[in-house]
């Protein structure tokens, strides 16, 4: 049977790349989503992992209300930029930031 730690390690790895995905790329904001959709889906990984290494349903069912978050929260985030694309005709995110009042 594989060790808990290299799921927590990969768990991890996949954090940690939507962590440099948010910090490196600021100029495109589908690509920002999607890191926080990876960081997302890398909390379920290791809830999940250490649900069934424990034997306990709580971590499963963090994991179900987690995905339906993050589904939310994609649906209403692209609809978002799907409106203020057919208005401004940009998704840019400088062009965005001009929006602070």
């Amino acid at each position: 049977m594989i060790q808990e730690s290299y799921f927590v390690y990969c768990a991890l790895l996949l954090f940690l790349i939507g962590i440099s995905g948010i910090f490196l790329n600021r100029n495109n904001i589908i690509l920002i989503l999607m890191s926080i959709e990876l960081m997302l889906l890398a909390i379920n990984f290791f809830l999940i992992v250490e649900s069934v290494y424990n034997d306990d349903i709580i971590g499963q069912l963090f994991a179900l209300f987690i995905l339906t978050v993050a589904a939310a929260e994609s649906a209403i985030g692209l609809a978002i930029l799907v409106v203020y694309y057919r208005v401004k005709s940009t998704i840019d995110i400088k062009a965005i930031s001009l929006l602070q009042g």
